[in-house]
């Protein structure tokens, strides 16, 4: 189903009522989860999206999202898991084992065909056609595919373990999985040991099925291509340089281990231990009160990263907070911080505690180079760089339109994008041989586009529309939405059109005037770093001053008519589109060379 791209058409958080009844959904379709579990899997406070796609068959499927990883999808009111769920919850759906070469075919959009199954010495779960399974590979219980069972465990040994075993839904390295932070799945060790072909201990024993225990007797692997049996040999060469691969971990753990006998802590340990001492280094030598309100990923590579010792690196994803805003939270519980989403994806800290205990506790590591942690700073400011964000404008239909949209099977609320809607109106047009007979620049308006598109005092004057103000007049009758989508981010779909980075100047006391530029942070820019920069291009004092009437809302105000700075740093440097930007024009006027 996600071997291929889809399509996002909508991005919406899931609030109150909402998330309620989700919960209880999911307890329905999944009730081995325990209410612990139900309330960590569905939280009450943090950030759960509702995603709309379209595969690329044109499937209709709803993602749910915690944070940034998919952690549920919804086909025809049918609730399935993704593998991020089943890394945390490995025995919430009864598992089949296969073969390590198999995953490729299977994230290539195959189905999982029964001799690829290997048989484990206890037998098979007991499941039913229609069931939903998770796959997993030999000698790990992490699930890797999402797959519903196309026929019983009785009819699979009937079959002679030939055939279609399972219908793939979702798996490890799908579009789905890509959409999440792309981690690897945990290495859990089976519940009972696989048969992987030890013969000696299988030797006396009686078979659980009417199969020989041992996989290798009875799997042909030429059959493992899952319908391509001319690259059997391919993959049982894969399976060999695998299962050399397999042996190779324990050997490389114990050297590890004999190198480093010192430190007890495993890598994610010592990550999560790096982290605190950087976030708090930061906050104690760092960051000032001014600086605040602080965008989370500015205090992360501006000053998190300037503290990392030397021959060290942070990552998050090697943590085991796997989002540098999981870790905010922590953080956040033990009050040392205040977090707050000033603009809709965009987190902010706003407070910090300077008093707390563990900032007040901590000591700067020794033979920690000041000297050099300015340099790493002033690396990592020249490595950042700013991406534009990608800012589409969408349009949602409306109770007005829902006549003239319900025919290509939306209705009232559905997004689509403006070359969407042209289509749709194309089509529409076209199936209702509307095109105008002795002009095909015109179309003759029936009763429903006269219905959307006209006015009362139009209605009995107007017969024909040209394309262009047929398209036109669609488009205003729509809702205007717009799609944000900040590099690294996921794409947030906001209502009406986004305002523009509004620059103005203001006569001031003794005729001096300043500027003033609101809504940068709507654009993914740091107010407090444009300030900064600006101040030493214009040579003039900059302060960051809340917006007034708004709450939560700050503006840069310097000193002097600073647009040419200012045009040249948005436009220039930052490459944003210039009808973003309004108040270029109050530019001063610069005099003629004589």
């Amino acid at each position: 189903m996600f071997a291929r791209a889809f399509r996002v058409r909508a991005n919406t958080a899931i609030k109150g009522s909402d998330r309620r009844k989700l919960r209880s959904d999911v307890a329905a379709a999944f009730p081995s989860l325990s209410a612990e579990q139900l309330a960590e899997f569905i939280p009450n406070k943090e950030e759960l999206n509702v995603i709309k796609i379209y595969s690329h068959k044109g499937e209709a499927v709803t993602v749910y999202v915690n944070h940034r990883n998919p952690i549920l999808f919804e086909v025809e009111k049918a609730l399935y898991p993704t593998v991020y769920t089943l890394w945390v919850y490995p025995d919430l759906l009864p598992a089949f084992s296969t073969w390590p070469p198999v995953l490729q075919k299977l994230a290539g959009g195959a189905d999982l065909m029964l001799p690829g199954v290997v048989v484990p010495p206890s037998g098979f779960p007991q499941v039913e056609q229609g069931t939903l399974c998770a796959v997993t590979l030999l000698g790990n219980r992490a699930p890797v595919a999402v797959a519903v069972a196309t026929m019983s465990t009785a009819e699979m040994l009937a079959a002679g373990m030939k055939g279609k075993g399972f219908a793939v839904l979702h798996t490890y390295l799908d579009q789905l999985w890509e959409y999440g932070d792309k981690s690897y799945p945990p290495t859990l060790a089976p519940l009972v040991p696989d048969c992987a072909g030890d013969e000696e201990e299988q030797e006396g024993k009686e078979p659980v099925s009417s199969f020989p225990p041992d996989p290798v007797q009875h799997v042909e692997i030429g059959d493992l291509n899952l319908k391509e049996q001319d690259n059997g040999a391919e993959l049982q060469g894969k399976e060999e340089l695998y299962e050399d691969r397999a042996a190779e971990p324990d050997e490389n753990a114990s050297t590890e281990d004999q190198q480093d006998p010192e430190d007890s802590r495993t890598p994610q340990e010592q990550m999560d231990a790096l982290f605190n001492q950087c976030f708090f280094h930061a906050l104690k030598c760092k960051v000032k009160k001014s600086d605040l309100p602080l965008l989370t990923s500015t205090f992360l590579r501006s000053h998190m990263f300037s503290c990392c010792p030397a021959g060290q690196q942070l990552d998050i994803k090697k943590s085991s907070y796997k989002k540098f805003s999981k870790f905010l939270q922590c953080m956040q519980h033990q009050k040392i911080l205040q977090v707050k989403e000033l603009n809709k994806g965009v987190e902010s800290i706003v407070e910090v505690d300077w008093k707390h205990p563990d900032i007040k506790a901590f000591a700067v590591p020794e033979g920690f180079s000041s000297a050099s942690a300015a340099q790493d700073s002033k690396n990592e400011d020249r490595e950042r760089v700013y991406h534009a964000p990608e800012i589409i404008p969408l349009y949602g239909v409306s109770t007005k339109m829902i006549p003239l949209f319900q025919e290509s099977g939306h209705r009232k609320g559905s997004i689509l994008s403006s070359s969407e809607v042209r289509n749709i109106i194309i089509d529409y047009v076209k199936t209702n041989e509307l095109v105008d007979e002795t002009n095909k620049n015109l179309v003759k308006v029936n009763a429903i586009l006269c219905d959307c598109l006209l006015d009362k005092s139009e209605q009995d004057e107007i017969s024909h529309l040209t394309w262009d103000d047929l398209l036109s007049r669609c488009l205003d009758q729509l809702q205007p939405l717009h799609q944000v989508t900040f590099f690294g981010q996921e794409p947030v779909v906001r209502k009406g059109y986004i305002a523009p980075i509004n620059i103005t100047t203001e006569q001031r006391s003794s005729n001096k005037k300043v500027t003033i530029i609101k809504n940068l942070e709507l654009y993914g820019l740091d107010p407090q770093c444009v300030a900064n920069t600006l101040q030493q291009k214009g040579q003039a004092s900059a302060t960051i001053t809340p917006v007034p009437g708004a709450k939560d809302r700050v503006q840069v105000q310097i000193q002097g008519n600073q647009i040419h700075h200012l045009a040249k740093m948005l436009l220039e440097e930052y490459q944003l589109p210039r009808k973003y930007i309004r108040g270029l024009e109050k530019a001063p006027k610069l005099g003629r060379k004589k």
